[in-house]
């Protein structure tokens, strides 16, 4: 009999666990190395992004923050449930390719947010986040990209586990507050946000259409049904 999702949740996470920790840690100090470093050399010169009318429309706001700054949880929940260290490389491996692709467009097409915000030094965190995560490496927003790549492969694991609708749910309107927050506090604009979703997307469907479960299935239909002359 299988065990029921909660069940099965739960032996997701336990199982290695304190690498999925720790890994996950560690590559998001690599991605900052590899961001700052494109940040303060790129290629070209800086390119401000163009605006909508979106982005006239979504007034400044500066809860916006909070729901920005839980992409870092956000994007550790589907690592964690891999569950064989197999799986969690080549989800590392696809999650690392896509922020790679960005920091090449970093690289060679330096883009930056024009100056939208009141002054902030009056909201809490607002000058962490400048000193962290400033308005250049614009497009594609990486931190869309992120949150939509987590978003569908979360929903992907959810359906295979058989979670209620509830966390599906949640797991949905989680992703949405972080896209809106981008704007909201005027870290990207939403081109950066069209871009970086074009970017998750893609790279969300690719690791789903060519992971371990799909490519084994396609080696034991061939060994089983060799090509007939």
């Amino acid at each position: 009999m299988k065990p029921g999702w909660s069940v099965d949740i739960w032996l997701r996470m336990r199982r290695h666990f304190l690498l999925k920790l720790i890994g996950t840690t560690a590559c998001n100090w690599l991605f900052f190395i590899g961001y700052f470093h494109v940040l303060r050399f790129p290629a070209f010169p800086v390119t401000p992004m163009p605006l909508t009318a979106l982005d006239h429309a979504i007034p400044f706001e500066p809860l916006g923050l909070f729901p920005y700054l839980t992409l870092w949880l956000y994007l550790g929940f589907v690592p964690g449930l891999q569950r064989t260290f197999l799986e969690l490389v080549v989800y590392a491996g696809w999650l690392g390719g896509m922020c790679l692709t960005g920091l090449v467009f970093f690289y060679f097409w330096p883009t930056a947010v024009p100056p939208l915000t009141p002054d902030v030094s009056d909201f809490v965190g607002f000058a962490m986040l400048q000193g962290v995560d400033s308005a250049g490496n614009a497009c594609p927003s990486l931190h869309v990209a992120v949150a939509i790549f987590t978003v569908i492969r979360m929903e992907a694991l959810l359906r295979e586990v058989g979670t209620p609708m509830g966390w599906r749910v949640l797991n949905l309107v989680w992703f949405l507050l972080i896209v809106w927050s981008t704007m909201a506090i005027k870290q990207h604009v939403a081109l950066d946000v069209l871009a970086g979703a074009v970017l998750g997307m893609g790279f969300a469907w690719m690791s789903l259409r060519w992971r371990l479960g799909t490519t084994a299935s396609l080696v034991t239909g061939r060994l089983n049904h060799p090509p007939v002359d």
